[in-house]
Order: structure tokens, then C-alpha cells, then sequence
């Protein structure tokens, strides 16, 4: 087919492309040009046609975008206490660091998408290149989708159709918890669009639908699908007007698809209901249950999840693990499935839910105008396709000054990489050249903010740039490994964040390539193990030097739980916390002690549970070649209010105890109490200053090479890799 070769050709030659922004601080949203994202294992890269604004969920981010700090606070006591708590443990300056931090992240919007799909990726069955459909993809040109989230659509379901399906399996969802059965009677409270896909979904099942509804026009719609609506208004009283609908009886079940802080729906449904009624909530309201509504009748009351069974399932979405169709009927994606087959048939219809269609350029307006909108579905219309060469954007021209020399290229623009690599090696006034990230919104973000004259998807063209001599990597840590050797190969230095790799056969490869590449070119490779580079660490250190004899030392790491679907606890891509994170003490004992670790052990907490959690769990003891010990107790069922870290260090009847790298105790030690510093520093800006300089002064690595390999292979030991 001719139009399949006019998409390949626009595949080759768009390599950016424009995206809704949505900036959490302010609530503004722009378009931003950002690289095409590169496609996944199991996921597709889809060429939107159609997105759809959903008015009552990206309306209420807005709003909390718009909302001062105290407002922001009241919609979210939970992150308040985690915030109060972190400011108990780790200080002030670091916790408004976090979380000014996190309020900077951009936030993509939408999650209902048409598309074209023009790339696959591996491991992907069942789609074809130029296959139309539908997914919970975001309001960009382009978007790379879990294979799981996405489902082809039909011939006979147009695009200003199919855009609705994500929205129609929430409804269906919601439905398929209520479980009716033909000739029941249902109330969907709230008709908005996925109240309107509710009700057309019920009578397509056989039921009697009443609905309720503030708006006119809504309700008005609702009737012409067949529905008995109603508008609600000071007059109106919705239990009355349901009761007497079904013969004084009570409704067979209540599905809420309202957005209200109010408590009322939740009570007038179960007025509504006969006697073991059901009551599901598909939208958002005031949760202070009534054990008295509930109690006479046997009411049941739950919540839907979004579009089904599988979502927020890390394997499932992003691991690409079906669940069996005998065992889990309807998946998410099945319930996109679901929803096109009754599009395909007329039993849904959207045609009068569209109320404008918007050109891409014109929606950051059409978003400043939600607030005031009383429409239902507002359409996202992808017609352009801009045209460059290279998978790389433009952000910053470079400035007039005499840079010196190296030259950074960051892989990696998350959390970590935001918050403290790239503002540390900011501080060295080093020059940076080019950013890449997976999805392209954060290292555009990123690279606007810091300063990087390129952002790319493109990870290749960090080592192929000639100007980059230095290439930091601060990604997941299965690529660590890949990233190293190519960048290696490249004859450029390199700063990875912890962990090296995460098993044998990549530490094999590391170390040769390393030895090779260092016969011509004098490489720094380290591994950020910024804790020995602490201020009071290196206090410590200085008063352990005038200490010849052997020495016994206990960190306690009060890590805190990360749930098991975590891709850190993933072995396959993680590698597990402690070749993640245990890595850091290990080092930092090796770094106090001075010598080699001649034997390791660990002892893992027995867990009785079903969910496997005893590796988050664990004492490790070291022994050093001089005979000093050590031991790391790493746990993750402490609580979130005692510190994270601790040092103490027992050596010729004295003892030096570190607080969180905040505070240093000594005992027994002449001329030496107390050193405690303004705010926790465990650093990280000394670790990078030393790397810059080893690069630019010639010198040698300030972590050895050999300790770094050292240290790698022993957390590979302890988790038998």
C-alpha cells in the first residue's frame, strides 16, 4: 500500500517531534519539541492521530498545578507526612532539595490516544508496521506504549471513535464489578463522558439506566441513548426520583462517575439500592463511609481501577506478561478489545461527545481554558509532520566563554541524575554538550534547565561526538554495563552511578575492555561512591590513620521497604538492593579500612510470607586483610522516623559514631568530640570535584580501579551471580 511507504519515509525523517508539558509548580502547559523517544522491548512506537482531553482528570491536575503550597499540602497529607518525616531524619535543605525537585519534573499529558503504529519492538507479536491503535499513550506526535496497553483497532471504528476506547474500558470496568445481569436497574451518578459511556455500555447489556447529572445538555444526552436522566437542582431529590422510577423498589446497584469533594453520592447511592445493592465508584467523591448506610441493606461498595485487571502491574504492562485468559477473563487490554467490538457494532457512539477538535498547536490554549469549560470531549488533532535529520534537538547555544576542558555527555535524566549528578557537575564548570534520555521529555527538560546545548533519544550519538570526552551514566542498572564498554571503546572517560553491573559476565567484559582501551589512552573509570568522600567520612578517616591496629566497624542502613514489583528488585534489571545500593557501605569499609576484603558473608532474614522480601534483609560481615571486621546490617522493615545511616567504628578502646553524615561522636579520643555539620552531606559534590579534576590535572582515578572491580565482585558473591 502506497500511504505504508509515505509512513516509512516520515518514520526516517521526523526525529523530533511536539508534546503537551504540563509544569507542576505553575499548572501552565506548553508544547514543547523534544526527540522522538526511541521504541522498548515489548512496547510500540505509535504515530498519534487522535488524542483525547479528558476534562475531568487533567482538569483536576491543572488545578493542583495552579494551587499555591498550602493548597497543594491539602490535597496531599500523605506526601506532607512523608516530607515531615524526611525533614525529621535527613534535615531541611536536602528535603525542600527532594521536593522542590520533584514539583520541577514536567508532567506529560493524556492517556487516550489513536495512533499509527511505525515501530516494534522486540519481542512484540501480533502488530504490523502502519497498524492503527488505540492506547493510553499522552498528547505527543509520537509515543512509546507497553505492547499490553495497546490494542488494534477496527476497520469500521474511526479515529474520532476509537480516541474514546480508553475511557470506554474504564466505564467498562466499573461495570464489569458491578456484574449486572439483563432486566436490572442501574443509576450512573455523574454524566460526564465516561458517565455517558456507562450508560451506553448498560443498555447494550440489557439494563434499565437512570441517570443523574448538573448539566443540561449531559442529561439531555443521556435520554437520547435511551436512558431515564435526570437533572439534579435545589428542587430535586435524586433518591426520591430513583426510588419511584423502580417502583419504590431500590435500583439493583449504583456506579458513581462523578467528580466531587462532597460525600453525598456515596450516601444517596445507598438510599438507592435494595437490599444487598451494589455501590461502585469509577470517579472521584468524598470517601467518610456511613456504617449505617451500608449495614441494613448488605450494601457492597467498591472502587474500580481504571481500565482493569493488569494495570499499574509492573509485569504486566511494562514486563509484557499476559495474565491466561482462563484464569483472568478481561485484561486491560482485553477491555480495550471489548470497547472497540461495541464501537464496531453503533452500541457506542461518540459523535455527540465531541465538542471541538483542536490542531496540536492550538491546545496549550484550549488548556488554559478547561476551568471554564462545560464541554464533554475535546480532541487533539495531530496533522503536521516537522522534518530534521538527526534524532537530536537543539536547546541552548553555546555561550561566548572559554570553556574548559572535558566535555560531559549525560545518558540518563531521572530523579538522581536531577536532583544531584547534574547540578554537582554543573558546580565544575565544565561544559555540557548533550543529554539523552529514554522517553525525551526529561532530558529536554533537564538539558533547558542546565544548560546542555543538545538532547537526544539517541544514545549513540553521546559516543560518537567527538567534542565529549567524559560520558556520565545514570540510567537503570542493567544498561550500566553496555554503556561502560561503548563508551570505553570510545576512548572517553567515565562516571557511572552505582552499580558497576550487575553480574560476572559484564564485570568479565568491563575489566578486560578497560585494560585494553588503557594500552593507548589514559581512561578514568568510576563508579559514584560518593559516601568516602563525605566531609566527616574523611574526618574519620584522618583520625582511623593514626590507628595501625586492626579495627571493627557496623553500619546500619534503615533503607526502608520497596515493594517486590520495584524494577530495583527486579535481578534481571536491578539487580536486587544490595549490588544496587548495599554496594555504597561495602566500598565505604573498604575505603576506611585500607585494605582488601579477604572474606564475605551474608545472613537473610527468614520470611514466612509469601512475598519474598528477605533480601532487603540482611547482615553482611567483611573481614580485611589486616583483620579488621565489619559488618552491614542493610534492613528494610525499619521505621521511616530513625535515621537512614550509622557508622560506628571500635578501635583501641575508642569509638567514633556517624549520624546520618551529619553528625560525628567521638569517644576515647584525645582532642576530638564532636564535629557536626550545618546540613547532612554525604558527598556527592566532593566525589565529582575529585573526577573532574583526575580528568582535567591527568591524575589518577580518585576511586582505584582495582578497589571499584573489588568491591563489584564481592556484592555479585553475595547474591550468588
Amino acid at each position: 500500500m502506497p500511504w505504508k511507504t509515505n509512513l516509512k519515509d516520515y518514520l526516517t525523517r521526523i526525529n523530533f517531534m511536539k508534546q503537551i508539558l504540563q509544569n507542576l509548580k505553575t499548572g501552565e502547559t506548553s508544547l514543547a519539541e523534544v526527540p522522538v523517544p526511541l521504541v522498548k522491548t515489548g512496547h510500540l512506537l505509535i504515530r498519534s492521530n487522535k488524542t483525547l482531553i479528558s476534562l475531568g482528570t487533567e482538569r483536576m491536575l491543572l488545578e493542583f498545578g495552579k494551587a499555591g503550597w498550602i493548597n497543594k499540602a491539602r490535597q496531599q497529607p500523605d506526601k506532607v507526612k512523608q516530607v515531615l518525616e524526611k525533614i525529621q531524619t535527613d534535615g531541611l535543605k536536602p528535603t525542600l532539595t527532594t521536593v522542590l525537585n520533584k514539583l520541577d519534573q514536567p508532567l506529560c499529558l493524556g492517556y487516550c490516544n489513536v495512533g499509527t503504529v511505525v515501530e516494534i519492538g522486540k519481542g512484540v507479536k501480533g502488530y504490523e508496521f502502519g497498524d492503527r491503535v488505540v492506547s493510553n499513550g499522552k498528547h505527543a506526535e509520537v509515543v512509546c506504549v507497553p505492547v499490553n496497553i495497546c490494542a488494534k483497532s477496527h476497520d469500521g471504528v474511526d479515529d474520532t471513535t476509537a480516541v474514546f476506547c480508553v475511557l470506554g474500558s474504564i466505564a467498562l470496568q466499573g461495570i464489569r464489578l458491578i456484574s449486572p445481569s439483563l432486566g436490572e436497574t442501574f443509576v450512573v451518578h455523574g454524566l460526564g463522558l465516561v458517565g455517558l459511556l456507562t450508560t451506553q455500555i448498560l443498555l447494550a447489556n440489557g439494563c434499565q439506566v437512570i441517570g443523574f447529572d448538573l448539566d443540561p445538555e449531559k442529561v439531555s444526552i443521556a435520554r437520547g441513548y435511551g436512558a431515564d436522566a435526570y437533572l439534579i437542582d435545589r428542587n430535586m431529590d435524586p433518591v426520591s426520583f430513583a426510588l419511584e422510577a423502580n417502583k419504590g423498589v431500590g435500583v439493583d446497584g449504583v456506579l458513581i462517575c462523578a467528580a466531587t469533594k462532597s460525600n453525598d453520592p456515596i450516601h444517596q447511592a445507598t438510599q438507592m439500592c435494595r437490599k444487598r445493592g451494589r455501590v461502585v465508584l469509577v470517579g472521584v467523591v468524598g470517601l467518610e463511609l456511613s456504617r449505617a448506610d451500608f449495614y441494613k441493606k448488605e450494601i457492597s461498595f467498591q472502587v474500580s481501577c481504571s481500565y482493569g485487571p493488569g494495570r499499574y502491574e509492573t509485569k504486566y504492562e511494562e514486563g509484557g506478561l499476559d495474565y491466561p485468559i482462563g484464569f483472568v477473563r478481561w485484561t486491560e487490554q482485553r477491555n480495550f478489545e471489548a470497547v472497540l467490538q461495541l464501537m464496531a457494532k453503533g452500541k457506542i457512539k461518540t459523535d455527540k461527545l465531541i465538542t471541538e477538535i483542536v490542531p496540536l498547536d492550538r491546545a496549550p490554549e484550549k488548556y488554559t481554558q478547561l476551568d471554564k469549560e462545560s464541554g464533554l470531549g475535546y480532541l487533539v488533532d495531530y496533522p503536521g509532520k516537522p522534518i530534521i535529520e538527526e534524532r537530536v534537538v537543539k536547546l541552548n547555544t553555546r555561550s561566548k566563554i572559554a570553556y574548559q576542558e572535558p566535555v560531559v555527555g549525560f545518558i540518563g535524566a531521572g530523579n538522581y541524575a536531577s536532583k544531584v549528578l547534574i547540578p554537582a557537575f554543573k558546580k565544575t564548570g565544565i561544559r555540557f554538550k548533550s543529554i539523552a534520555s529514554m522517553s525525551g521529555v526529561s532530558g529536554y527538560h533537564q538539558g533547558k534547565k542546565f544548560g546542555f546545548e543538545l538532547t537526544t533519544t539517541d544514545c549513540d550519538s553521546i559516543f560518537t561526538d567527538s567534542d565529549i570526552n567524559i560520558v556520565v551514566i545514570a540510567t537503570k542498572h542493567n544498561t550500566h554495563a553496555r554503556f561502560i564498554i561503548a563508551a570505553l571503546k570510545a576512548n572517553k572517560h567515565v562516571f557511572v552511578e552505582k552499580p558497576l553491573c550487575i553480574n560476572q559476565e559484564e564485570l568479565s567484559l568491563i575489566e578486560k575492555t578497560y585494560n585494553e582501551t588503557q594500552a593507548t589512552h589514559n581512561l578514568k573509570l568510576m563508579v559514584g561512591f560518593n559516601r568516602r568522600f563525605a566531609p566527616l567520612i574523611q574526618k574519620t578517616k584522618k583520625l582511623l590513620d593514626d590507628m595501625p591496629e586492626p579495627k571493627c566497624f557496623i553500619i546500619t542502613v534503615n533503607a526502608g521497604f520497596i515493594p517486590a514489583d520495584h524494577w530495583t528488585q527486579d535481578m534481571d534489571i536491578g539487580g536486587g538492593r544490595i549490588i544496587g545500593e548495599g554496594c555504597h557501605f561495602i566500598d565505604l569499609l573498604r575505603f576506611l579500612s585500607k585494605h582488601p576484603i579477604e572474606e564475605v558473608l551474608s545472613i537473610k532474614m527468614k520470611d514466612s510470607s509469601a512475598i519474598d522480601i528477605t533480601s532487603d534483609n540482611t547482615s553482611i560481615s567483611l573481614r580485611f586483610k589486616d583483620g579488621s571486621i565489619g559488618t552491614v546490617h542493610y534492613f528494610s522493615n525499619g521505621s521511616k522516623s530513625f535515621p537512614k545511616e550509622r557508622l560506628e567504628v571500635f578501635c583501641g578502646r575508642r569509638i567514633l559514631c556517624l549520624d546520618n553524615f551529619h553528625t560525628l561522636m567521638g569517644y576515647g579520643w584525645k582532642g576530638f568530640r564532636k564535629a557536626k555539620l550545618w546540613a547532612q552531606d554525604k558527598g556527592h559534590e566532593n566525589c565529582i570535584n575529585a573526577f573532574v579534576k583526575a580528568v582535567k590535572d591527568g591524575e589518577s582515578s580518585p576511586v582505584p580501579l582495582d578497589e571499584i572491580i573489588e568491591v563489584a565482585g564481592k556484592c555479585l558473591k553475595l547474591e550468588g551471580l
